[in-house]
């Protein structure tokens, strides 16, 4: 990128990045580098997006920006990162707390763990405003409900209240994108921040960002594993893999004129096998539901008293046979991650829930307790739902000993047996930590904790849209041969319509909280019946 040198905001120089092992303050001899030399500059006026399959490297250059990492757990072991002219590796906190959320902004790939749980999305929101600009805390309301209008929170002014959990998966990174940009940035990181929205929304956000640059001279620097979502944004691409970037230039010529063989794979969006095996012969249900409802209370006032509800379910009836999948589709807040949890009895609700014959609803603790082996749940987020403080061995044998399964012999077997069918099977990788893998390898120590409980109904919370394509349908292929082999029940939620082809057998499409649409997923892909799905499928599909 030398024609941009003269006009950088940003400039990557041999930049190296390491992380330690697990012992902190361990010398850089016992540290793992994943970063090697990079040189990356972006202009002040620019666009550049890093792109790159997971564990390639793109968010430990990205988030060196703002030296967000323990210096315990990342070590920038050489070269420079140059903003605005200065070192940023060489700047001590009070520098750097005069950089982040004022001339630097970023969106995190994973809301959940970026937004404090104790405090409300208005108060969340505000922050930057009153501690980088000097607003009060009164002026600033309108501010934020003007934002969380512009990256289309539903309802903004009755979520000022809300807390974090209370918000779904894309709802929560629409607040981070809000206060990412509330403060008009210098840069805006923006790290994977659509791959918790559904397409119609995220094609919304990205042009939010994109003219938001451009009014404002902002750079911006996107990071994604999705090349094809890179064009709609980007003025120029860098392509990241095993550390190193391999290919850059003007994001026409990449895509005219890809240079190396791994940039063509990933322009080449291979979908994989986009029908599922074929389901059980049952029709014996593993769950059913009918009548499900969820309503969260809109508090007003000095006294909090209810106001409304936002019904995230409103009388959701459905049933899911034994070794069949099940998608749930529809758009961010939908009710889609409110359904699953009020199926596990993880979120209080009204209706009635059936698992293998038998009625939960009303049970108390101790009677579910032997049915919560049954089910077990793969979240959005693989690194806010692993324990940091865990080895990955504590973590997927957790469950062992909480249900008392098993002499310690035992359970170790099984916590191998377990890492081995999720393709983790490597005795180097028991004792680290979550935050040494990647995001697709953290998904599948996820799914390794949930398979060791042997369940026979396995929750998916859009357990692949962090993820690169490439590694989504590793991991999807995973799952269908661990359900042939199990002959395990799935609820898969997502609003990636190309997954959920290649894996559900039958589909419910919600949109605010009720379904419009329901049955054998090859009959509603070929003939949608609901407006709103044609609509879906043709924003996604096309």
């Amino acid at each position: 990128m030398e024609d941009g040198k003269q006009n950088a905001l940003v400039e990557y120089r041999g930049f190296r990045a390491a992380f330690r092992s697990s012992i902190a303050g361990a010398d850089r001899q016992n540290s793992n580098e994943v970063v090697h030399g990079i040189n990356l500059s972006i202009a002040k006026n620019e666009v550049t997006a890093l792109v790159g399959e997971s564990g390639s490297g793109k968010t430990v250059s990205a988030q060196a920006l703002l030296r967000l990492q323990s210096p315990d757990l990342v070590d920038y072991s050489g070269g420079e990162l140059l903003f605005d002219g200065r070192d940023i590796l060489k700047m001590n906190e009070s520098e750097l707390r005069g950089i982040r959320g004022r001339e630097i902004g970023i969106i995190f790939q994973e809301p959940a763990t970026s937004l404090n749980p104790l405090h409300r999305i208005e108060r969340q929101v505000a922050e930057p405003l009153i501690v980088h600009g000097g607003v009060r805390a009164a002026d600033a309301r309108p501010v934020v409900i003007d934002w969380l209008q512009k990256v289309g929170l539903r309802d903004a002014e009755k979520r000022l209240g809300a807390f974090p959990h209370e918000l779904s998966g894309g709802e929560r990174q629409r607040v981070m994108i809000a206060l990412a940009l509330i403060n008009r940035p210098k840069l805006l990181v923006a790290d994977e921040p659509t791959t918790a929205l559904d397409v119609t929304i995220q094609a919304q956000i990205l042009e939010l960002i994109r003219s938001l640059q451009r009014e404002l001279g902002m750079a911006a620097l996107f990071i994604t594993h999705d090349l094809n979502l890179a064009r709609r944004i980007a003025d120029r691409i860098a392509v990241m893999k095993d550390g190193l970037i391999i290919e850059s230039g003007a994001t026409d010529e990449i895509f005219s004129r890809p240079k190396q063989d791994y940039t063509r794979m990933l322009l080449s969006d291979d979908s994989g096998q986009e029908s599922p095996p074929p389901a059980a012969a049952t029709t014996e249900d593993a769950a059913s539901v009918s009548g499900l409802k969820v309503y969260f209370p809109v508090k007003k006032g000095f006294f909090r008293r209810t106001a409304s509800y936002i019904k995230a379910l409103d009388g959701v009836s459905f049933s899911l046979r034994k070794g069949e999948t099940l998608g749930i589709v529809g758009e961010s807040g939908s009710g889609k991650t409110t359904l699953g949890k009020a199926l596990l009895r993880l979120q209080k609700s009204e209706g009635l829930i059936t698992i293998d014959g038998q009625k939960i609803q009303n049970l108390d603790e101790k009677p579910l307790r032997p049915i919560r082996r049954k089910m077990q749940v793969i979240f959005q987020d693989p690194y806010g739902s692993l324990s940091p403080r865990m080895t990955v061995r504590g973590i997927v044998g957790e469950g062992l000993l909480i249900h008392n399964i098993g002499a310690k012999e035992e359970r170790e077997a099984r916590v191998k047996a377990a890492m081995n069918e999720v393709g983790l099977g490597d005795p180097d990788f028991f004792d680290r930590y979550p935050n040494e893998f990647s995001g697709g390898q953290r998904q599948r120590i996820a799914l390794a904790r949930a398979l060791v409980m042997e369940p026979a109904i396995l929750v998916l919370d859009e357990p692949t849209s962090s993820l690169d394509r490439a590694t989504q349908f590793q991991v999807v292929n995973l799952l269908r041969d661990i359900q042939q082999k199990h002959g395990l029940s799935y609820i898969f939620i997502s609003h990636d319509l190309r997954i959920v082809r290649s894996l559900c057998h039958s589909l419910i499409i919600m949109r605010a909280g009720k379904i419009v649409e329901s049955g054998p997923a090859r009959g509603i892909f070929s003939a949608p019946r609901h407006e709103y799905t044609r609509t879906l499928l043709k924003t996604a599909l096309e």
